[in-house]
């Protein structure tokens, strides 16, 4: 594979992109820092195909991303490969207002030929390609110029790694027939709607401390004033204020900017600075959440009931034993929450009553729960079994005595 040096004018990358635009896929990385502002600080973009690789440097004086954008967002005929790639699937939307697509990801790939959760790339690599790879550079500052070239080479080699791993992985997705379990989750890691940041919704991402629809409009208006606040200043949400104090505030309302003071979590100076004031108007104009908007009410606990709980716990381990049986991540054939749903009797809007999952795990999920699938020893293995195919063997009579046939003393 050719590696080529590193790109920093517009002519290049342009050069780049016109040849990666005919490759049947490219495998993406980036390296970005976010430590200390709202926005990701894009600092590198690693590409390649099966015969060439760069890195490219998006803070080099004058270069247009353009070339690069455009093939990853508006190029329908070429596969961007990524793995674990939402923060680099965010970045891109951040830039474009849209996401990769086609995409793949490996790491979720990895769950449908395998009982990995969420391999990380080092040993995918070492799982794929049989050696480990140098981690020395994964805390550099990407956003420090120049570049060493340790730093380039160790970038591009994220890429590089990737591009010889994904035929091999298509293949064996091929061979087992389970390319097609992935289509719906490719399709949501590039979803937009994953990547916008809307104030008003914000809060969703936050443990709400009540279900009083005053508190909660008052978490609703916080949110959205701590994300308008961030944006601006273009830093962290956290630096304006934590997540468990915005969250006491909404259900404390300090009566007057003073009390801002007594806070767990914020200064003194919030009691007569001005965003401290900004932040007690908020809260003046908070009004309660309208019902249509109340979050629902957990399916856990109580409205699963004691005899459900255990169920649930059944239904989790015929998870683990299905995954194991056909080598698959338990989280890609089912939620916690969907088993917990269908232990508590609910039949429609489960994906694992749907399509595959419903053909290798949920009907067996199904059987269980209404009394047609038992577990059993196998072997020294537990397994399950139909009800049917359990006990063909005459009973025991309830006095213990067995009865041998004809003769039976």
């Amino acid at each position: 594979m050719k590696i080529h040096p590193l790109i920093t004018t517009t002519e290049a990358l342009t050069d780049l992109c016109a040849r990666l635009s005919k490759a049947d896929f490219v495998a993406v990385d980036t390296e970005f820092m976010r430590e200390n502002t709202f926005w990701p600080e894009l600092c590198l973009v690693q590409i390649a195909d099966d015969k060439e690789a760069a890195a490219i440097d998006p803070m080099a004086p004058g270069i247009d991303l353009a070339p690069l954008l455009n093939l990853l967002v508006d190029n329908e005929t070429v596969l961007k490969v990524f793995h674990a790639g939402g923060q680099d699937v965010e970045i891109i939307y951040n830039l474009t207002g849209r996401t990769p697509h086609p995409i793949f990801d490996t790491q979720i790939a990895m769950m449908a030929i395998s009982q990995s959760e969420q391999i990380g790339y080092s040993n995918l690599v070492e799982a794929w390609l049989g050696f480990s790879i140098d981690k020395g550079a994964r805390f550099t500052d990407w956003s420090r110029r120049p570049l060493t070239d340790r730093q380039t080479e160790y970038a591009i080699g994220d890429v590089t790694h990737l591009a010889q791993i994904f035929p091999r992985m298509l293949k064996r997705l091929i061979k087992t027939g389970r390319g097609e379990w992935l289509d719906a989750e490719m399709e949501k890691l590039a979803d937009p709607e994953n990547y916008r940041s809307d104030p008003a919704t914000v809060w969703h991402r936050i443990r709400p401390p009540s279900r009083n629809p005053t508190v909660l409009g008052r978490l609703k208006a916080l949110a959205a004033w701590r994300e308008a606040e961030a944006m601006d200043k273009n830093i962290p949400r956290g630096r304006i204020m934590r997540d468990e104090t915005l969250a006491d505030l909404a259900s404390h309302a300090p009566r007057d900017q003073a009390d801002l003071a007594k806070v767990r979590g914020l200064s003194a100076g919030w009691r007569d600075n001005e965003i401290g004031r900004r932040l007690m108007q908020c809260l003046a104009d908070a009004t309660p959440l309208p019902e249509a908007e109340l979050p629902d009410r957990p399916a856990r606990g109580a409205p699963l009931g004691k005899e459900g709980a255990l169920v649930a716990d059944l239904l989790k381990l015929l998870l683990k034993i299905r995954g194991r049986e056909i080598d698959v991540a338990a989280r890609l054939l089912a939620r916690g929450d969907d088993l917990d749903a269908l232990a508590a009797g609910q039949r429609k809007g489960l994906a694992i009553l749907e399509g595959w999952r419903y053909e290798q795990f949920g009907r067996d999920a199904l059987e269980l729960v209404e009394g047609r699938l038992a577990f059993a020893v196998v072997g020294g293995k537990l397994k399950m079994a139909h009800i049917d195919d359990i006990g063909n063997d005459p009973p025991i009579p309830p006095d213990g005595s067995e009865d041998t046939g004809p003769g039976a003393t």
